[in-house]
């Protein structure tokens, strides 16, 4: 079976990138196609055999995504899969719109529906998160939403089969597309992120997120600059400059160009991790887990499938201040186990994600040809 892999961008690191590394494992020899590339943002790719487009050389390849949709249609509809048996798409925006003939199979592994265009729609036309551009990414998404969301609902039915994230995602790709999805639970490496049974409980509390407005950081800084209690931010972002104006003296934020040893190192030191936004599913939730430590986490997204209430965390009810901040205070690490999280967090070990995947995508190719 000759696979290819398609991705939105490449030119960052996170969740969806370990997603494609592990993908990389099981099938080594599948190229990685993207309109977007940029390898001084992306070693990680380096492993792959990437087939880019003429827009990684242009200037556009450092702008936000936002303002780039009216252009990548094109660029993935160009795109030729013939010599290959299945394609799989690995995307939360455009990427599974690409065409393929009748006899390769396209299995997309949905992140979540283009959430610009749909759940998401509201949240970035109030914040876009550009600073003096956001005029400009407000105008364009109006003008372009009518018709990228068309186009998207079209090329949502080009994917023979879905595969969700989340069950959460699962429900979106219901709504939005109409389309059935599987959930396969994206990998945590549990080797790497494990616990240190020598550590006592941390007197901090941690994000690890990109800085974007959407993840609702914005609100819990307010909590911590209320209750004065330590918080360190880890990551980079659009929303960086305006969260750094928003923290007082407790806050502190720390860059994203981490080890994962380092990583590893802040989940194991703090209180908890903390998880104020709506999540599609939520990888840092399973790692810090997987160090030991509990989440405290607003309950809609993906994020409420990898808790255990009152064993590996706690879910609060409404997107507030009111209610992180009662959790926050409510909260005593000393209530939950170091391995009672890490057995948890191996349920979505990348062994697991692995075998699941692999199992599904055969089946899937398998019934395609019996169809043919």
């Amino acid at each position: 079976m000759k696979i290819a892999f398609v991705y939105d961008r490449v030119n960052k690191f996170g969740g969806a990138e370990r997603v494609l590394l592990a993908l990389h494992e099981i099938w080594p020899e599948a190229p990685l196609f993207t309109p977007v590339y940029n390898p001084k943002t992306a070693p990680y790719a380096d492993v792959f055999h990437v087939k880019t487009s003429v827009l990684s050389r242009w200037p556009l390849n450092v702008v936000p995504h936002e303002i780039l949709p009216p252009l990548l249609p094109f660029f993935y509809e160009s795109m030729t899969f013939d010599d290959f048996d299945l394609v799989l798409t690995i995307t939360s925006a455009e990427a599974k719109g690409i065409l393929t003939k009748p006899g390769t199979l396209h299995v997309c592994y949905c992140l979540t529906p283009t959430r610009y265009l749909w759940s998401g729609y509201d949240e970035y036309i109030r914040e876009p998160g550009l600073g003096w551009a956001n005029g400009l990414a407000r105008f364009l998404i109006r003008s372009a939403a009518p018709l990228l969301r068309n186009w998207d609902y079209i090329s949502s039915k080009r994917p023979d089969k879905y595969i969700a994230i989340s069950k959460a995602v699962a429900e979106r790709i219901d709504v939005y597309y109409q389309q059935h999805a599987e959930v396969i639970y994206p990998p945590v490496d549990t080797k790497t992120f494990t616990p240190d049974h020598t550590l006592s409980s941390g007197r901090y509390f941690l994000i690890v997120s990109r800085l974007v407005p959407y993840k609702r950081i914005d609100y819990a800084i307010e909590v911590f600059n209320n209750l004065g209690f330590p918080l360190k931010i880890i990551g980079t972002g659009i929303d960086s400059k305006r969260l750094r104006k928003l923290a007082g003296p407790t806050i502190e934020f720390i860059g994203s160009d981490l080890t994962d040893a380092k990583l590893c190192w802040y989940y194991q030191n703090c209180q908890a991790l903390i998880y104020p936004g709506e999540e599609d599913f939520g990888i840092t939730a399973v790692e810090a887990q997987a160090c030991g430590r509990p989440v405290i986490a607003y309950k809609k997204g993906g994020v409420a499938e990898t808790i255990q209430v009152g064993k590996t965390g706690e879910l609060y009810e409404e997107e507030s201040m009111e209610c992180l901040s009662e959790k926050v205070l409510r909260f005593n690490s000393k209530e939950y186990l170091s391995e009672d999280c890490y057995t948890h967090a191996s349920r979505f070990s990348k062994r697991h994600f692995q075998k699941n995947i692999r199992e599904l995508i055969g089946k899937y190719y398998r019934d395609s040809k019996a169809i043919i």
